[in-house]
């Protein structure tokens, strides 16, 4: 089992290394954010992906707290550009934020009854859900990695030791 401190490193974590690749994708602009990467990726264009993880982790969100919707899909298909994307992400980013510095040792054996897209039950405790969504951005961030390399070179690594390393100064941003 994680601890809290440890939850906590990862969302940090998490939080910069989304930021990351939405800012190169954001400095494209609109047109390349939107542009079809092809059926090979889980989402077609650099905005439906950012648009996945932001709604991936919105419903983990609702979960957690106890009102566990059971939209039969995530939120982000209807998200009409970066900028709205940006501002409802800053809103769920301050939600996440106060809900992991909140969070107690106990929390984390808590048991979370939740409905996936389909409309299945399960139940697991908090502390593997919560790894269960830094991890799920990960794969997607590769993705968005790959498409953002294709359009326009390698954006900047977000790989977990660059985190810290830039954050702890001995790494120049």
């Amino acid at each position: 089992m994680a601890s809290v401190e440890l939850i906590r490193g990862l969302y940090e974590y998490h939080w910069w290394a989304n930021r990351r690749l939405f800012d190169v994708a954001a400095s494209l602009g609109e047109e390349v954010a939107a542009r079809e990467a092809g059926t090979q990726f889980s989402f077609p264009t650099l905005r439906r992906m950012l648009a996945h993880i932001y709604g991936a982790d919105w419903a983990w969100l609702q979960r957690w707290i106890g009102t566990s919707p059971s939209p039969t899909k995530l939120p982000g298909d209807e998200i009409p550009s970066l900028g709205v994307l940006r501002e409802r992400w800053d809103a769920l980013e301050r939600e996440q934020r106060a809900f992991i510095q909140g969070l107690t040792v106990t929390d984390l054996t808590r048991v979370v009854t939740y409905r996936n897209t389909a409309g299945r039950e399960f139940r697991l405790a908090l502390g593997p859900l919560l790894q269960h969504v830094a991890n799920h951005a990960t794969h997607h961030r590769s993705e968005l990695a790959t498409m953002l390399t294709v359009s326009s070179g390698s954006p900047p690594p977000t790989d977990l030791v660059v985190y810290h390393l830039l954050r702890t100064g001995q790494m120049a941003p």
